[in-house]
């Protein structure tokens, strides 16, 4: 059985993504289309299912699944460093390519952005790197599940860089949160 093949895993995964029920709909909105504006749509009980932030929350989740058992795959047998430049180049390109296609890549505008904005995102992009050489380090070392559930500390610490460096607020049930994905997240990764 292939990687890709409908009965493997991955190859459900992915069929689930494109034709499930929660199958992403009009591609064009997604991607920056014309309208600017999320379809509406409606679940079998007659409530609205996802859109805006939270849909694109619970993509970003699928998706980083998908890369850590990608990336897994993907360190065996290369050097972590190389495999981390083989992704960012095919970051760059998918992503050059996509604004592309939208007429939303614009170099003479970057001219035009705030310095705090492109210094924000200058020191972003090498907290990313840098991240990421760590996890494709880890991902050769040890195993999947452990290796994420660390990762995925991120978001305990997210929350509280948000309230102390921008000042965002969490309420005592978003803190009770916070302590639970820290806990189940130290729980995974204990052998």
């Amino acid at each position: 059985m292939g990687f890709l093949d409908e009965g493997s895993v991955f190859g459900s995964m992915v069929f689930q993504v494109l034709h499930g029920p929660f199958a992403i709909q009009n591609l064009a909105y997604f991607w920056g289309g014309a309208t600017g504006k999320p379809p509406r749509q409606t679940g079998a009980t007659g409530g609205t299912l996802m859109v805006g932030w939270q849909l694109w929350a619970a993509g970003a989740a699928v998706l980083a699944a998908l890369t850590a058992v990608l990336a897994q795959i993907g360190v065996g047998g290369i050097d972590s460093n190389l495999a981390t430049l083989l992704r960012t180049v095919v970051v760059v390109v998918a992503l050059t390519g996509l604004l592309a296609i939208n007429g939303q890549l614009c170099w003479h505008q970057l001219v035009l952005l705030p310095r705090v904005s492109l210094a924000a995102l200058a020191l972003s992009g090498l907290a990313t790197g840098a991240s990421w050489l760590c996890y494709f380090k880890a991902l050769q070392l040890g195993p999947v599940a452990r290796v994420a559930a660390i990762d995925k500390l991120s978001v305990v610490l997210i929350a509280v860089f948000g309230v102390w460096v921008l000042g965002e607020q969490l309420g005592p049930r978003g803190w009770i949160g916070v302590v639970l994905m820290a806990a189940g997240a130290l729980l995974v990764a204990l052998p």
